[in-house]
Parts: structure tokens; C-alpha cells; sequence
């Protein structure tokens, strides 16, 4: 398909998914047909929040506090949906991606530094997320980790090959590589037979066992609220259904968030899922799992070969529609910022060549998953400040302005986070 057939596409589709929008929003459409537009973009943004990160502060979690740590994940989820729904609010009301914003309302030198610092924070995305799908075909097929690399990375242009085709053809392809992971996890969910009472602690009870705890909670954190997210997700709605009046954009962001609550409720029922099933093999056989490779060969040993396959399948599911996700994430960011835009497939070659170096090196693979994290940690403020900055500013977001209630609890969310991923960073470098 050439570039100008695919473009028409493109549009055809756009066309026919504002079309039956814009009917919602007359009141022609009833029922469940009342949601399906909007339907996508969480689904989307919450690809970031299951990547192969997640898998390696989960599992870790899990088998060496086995349910301790089920409240943090509980936690991290709520603030998801809450940063996730003011990043989706303010591409509704203004109609520009946080990226553009910034650089309209701060001046030209920060919105350089907030690009550069970004850049670094999707670089770091793609490098556990290329790892991590590499290592999924590494553990299922014993490919070796650079061929493995390779086939990624074709895999993750295959992805982005989605994206010509419109974003329905993109959005259903990266939901479809979720659900794989959902059933995968469901799965190994009946194989570990966990116990209730104990989960149901986890979640109710929040509490730590020293500062090894804490600092693992940090990393589930940062695993989970992702920068490359924010920006992506303003961007996703921001011409996806333009609100001609108030109402429209205000009836606009009511639909997203029903959209948010779904895929937030799918992304923190997998991460708690893989904290479960690590608390039910290995905690209780008094194993401690740090690398995925272990955890792979444990759940074989524990629980049998088919089990083993699905979390391989599922970590190359999670880093193939990771990695394409952070690179739309590059490329938005770039384009709002600094007004450049690059190919996007020259963009996917060259944040291939960090991770392809990394494994080239022979670097352990879930060592550089964890250092991925603190990079993405050390992110987080710089797109979540200037969110909460703008999305409680009258002027630039009208009738969808955040309550009074909403900026405080964001305030007290961004607090929380920047104090967690400080304290991560001082224990990796000097603890």
C-alpha cells in the first residue's frame, strides 16, 4: 500500500469514526452503540502501563514480600486513572497535546530542556520494552538475544504499519496484543490458586517490611505511571472528536473516561495478577526471582510447560506493542516541543540502536529493565507538573478546568510520586 492510498484510508476511517461520534453527541445513537466511538485511546496509553517493567518489580515483589505489596499496586492504579483523565481532558478542551501546550506557555529554552529530558525518558522506555520482547522470544523459542532483538524489531514495525491504516486498525491491533496478556494472566491465575484472604489484605492493608520494601514499591510505582503515557494520551484525543460548543466536549470527556476507567481497570488487574501468581509460586516456595529468565524456568518447574509459555508470550506481546507505542510517543513529543518531525520509521530505527547495543554487550537483561525504570522515574515530574499546571488553568481549558478537589489531589499524587522516585534514585546511586 503506497503512502497516498493509505492516507485515504486513513481518512476514510477517521471520517466514519467522527461521523457516528458527532451522532452520539446530537443524540441520534442509543445505548452501548453510544460508547464505541470513543472507545481506544486508554487502551492505547494503557499498553505503557503493563510493559516489561512491570513484569520485573511485580514478579519481584511478589516472591520476596509474597501479598505485602498488592495495596501499591491498587494505589498506583488510581493515580493512573487520575493522571491518565487530565491528559485525555486536556487535548478535549484545547485541542493540543501536552508537548504543544508546554511549548506555547513556557519559554523557548524550557521547552527545549522538557523535549531533551523527554527524549532520554523514551529512549529509556523503548530499551525495557525492545528487551523485553526480545527476551519473550529468547525464553520461548531459545532464540538467542540479538537474532531475538532483530525479530522484534521487525515485529514492532509490522505494529506500526497499523498506523497508516488509520487508528482503528492501530488501536484494535494493540488491544488485541493486551488481551493476549489478559488471558494469559488469567490463566496463570488458575494454575497458582492463590489464596483470597491473603489478597484481600494485600490490597486493604498498606504497610512496608524496611527499606528494601519501600524501595520495591517505589519501582512498582514507577513502573506503573509512565511519562511517555501522559504525553501520548493528550494526543490521542485531541482531534480524535472536536467538541464544537462546551457541552460537546464536556459530554467528549465524560465518554473518555468511561474508556480510561475500562483499560485502567485491565492494565491494574494484570500487574496485580503477576504479583499474585509470584506470591503464590515463589513466595510461598521461598524463592526470591529477579531475573525473567528465573521466573520463566520456575513457573516450568512449578507449575508446568505450559505455564512458562504463556508468560513468555505475554512478555513478547506486552514489548512489541510497548515499543510501538513509545516511539508514537517520540514522535509527538518532538513534533510538540520543537515543531521537528522526523519519519516515524527512522525514529523506530534509531531508538532501536540503544537496546540493540545493550544486548549486544551481553548486558543482563533484567538489570537494564530496572535501570530503565529509574530513568522513567526520574521523568515523571516533568510531565506531570506542567499537566497539572495547565489543566488547572481557566483560561486554557474552559468548562473542563479541574475542580478544586481534582488539583489538590493531583498536587498530593505528584508529591507522593516525586518523593518515591527520589528516594529510588538516591537508594540505586548511594544506598
Amino acid at each position: 500500500m503506497n503512502e497516498n492510498t493509505a492516507t485515504k484510508e486513513q481518512s476514510s476511517i477517521n471520517n466514519t469514526t467522527i461521523q457516528s461520534a458527532q451522532a452520539v453527541l446530537g443524540g441520534k445513537t442509543q445505548g452501548i452503540k453510544r460508547l464505541l466511538p470513543f472507545l481506544g485511546p486508554a487502551f492505547v496509553a494503557a499498553i505503557a502501563y503493563i510493559d516489561p517493567g512491570n513484569f520485573a518489580t511485580n514478579i519481584a515483589g511478589g516472591s520476596k514480600y509474597g501479598y505485602l505489596l498488592l495495596w501499591v499496586v491498587l494505589v498506583s492504579n488510581l493515580m493512573a486513572i487520575l493522571i491518565q483523565s487530565m491528559s485525555a481532558k486536556l487535548g478535549i478542551a484545547t485541542g493540543k497535546n501536552l508537548p504543544e501546550v508546554a511549548r506555547q506557555q513556557f519559554p523557548k529554552p524550557v521547552s527545549i530542556g522538557l523535549w531533551i529530558q523527554a527524549e532520554l525518558v523514551v529512549m529509556a522506555t523503548d530499551l525495557a520494552e525492545f528487551i523485553g520482547a526480545s527476551l519473550g522470544l529468547y525464553l520461548i523459542f531459545g532464540i538467542p538475544l540479538l537474532p531475538a532483538a532483530l525479530i522484534a524489531a521487525v515485529g514492532s514495525f509490522a505494529i506500526l504499519e497499523l498506523q497508516r491504516r488509520g487508528f482503528r486498525s492501530l488501536e484494535a491491533g494493540i488491544t488485541g496484543l493486551l488481551f493476549i496478556v489478559v488471558l494469559a494472566f488469567i490463566t496463570q491465575l488458575f494454575f497458582a490458586k492463590p489464596e483470597l484472604a491473603p489478597i484481600l489484605n494485600g490490597f486493604l492493608v498498606p504497610q512496608f517490611k524496611g527499606v528494601d520494601s519501600v524501595l520495591l514499591a517505589a519501582g512498582i510505582l514507577g513502573a506503573t505511571v509512565m511519562p511517555h503515557a501522559i504525553y501520548l494520551h493528550s494526543a490521542l484525543t485531541q482531534r480524535r472528536v472536536v467538541g464544537t460548543t462546551e457541552e460537546d466536549r464536556r459530554k467528549i470527556f465524560r465518554f473518555e473516561f468511561i474508556d480510561i476507567l475500562i483499560a485502567m481497570f485491565i492494565a491494574g488487574a494484570i500487574n496485580a495478577s503477576m504479583l499474585i501468581v509470584a506470591a503464590a509460586l515463589f513466595f510461598k516456595n521461598g524463592l526470591q526471582v529477579q531475573d525473567l529468565d528465573v521466573a520463566f524456568q520456575q513457573l516450568g518447574h512449578l507449575v508446568g510447560p505450559v505455564s512458562s509459555i504463556l508468560f513468555g508470550v505475554s512478555l513478547l506481546a506486552s514489548g512489541l506493542s510497548s515499543s510501538s507505542v513509545g516511539t508514537m510517543s517520540g514522535d509527538i513529543i518532538m513534533q510538540g516541543f520543537i515543531k521537528r518531525r522526523i519519519p516515524l520509521y527512522l525514529r523506530r530505527c534509531i531508538t532501536m540502536l540503544p537496546p540493540l547495543t545493550i544486548i549486544a554487550l551481553g548486558v543482563n537483561p533484567t538489570h537494564a529493565l530496572v535501570m530503565s525504570q529509574v530513568v522513567l522515574s526520574f521523568g515523571i515530574a516533568f510531565a506531570l507538573i506542567p499537566l497539572i499546571m495547565f489543566t488547572s488553568n481557566r483560561r486554557l481549558m474552559g468548562s473542563l478546568v479541574n475542580r478544586r478537589i481534582t488539583t489538590i489531589l493531583a498536587w498530593c499524587v505528584a508529591t507522593l510520586i516525586i518523593a518515591l522516585n527520589v528516594f529510588l534514585l538516591f537508594q540505586t546511586f548511594f544506598g
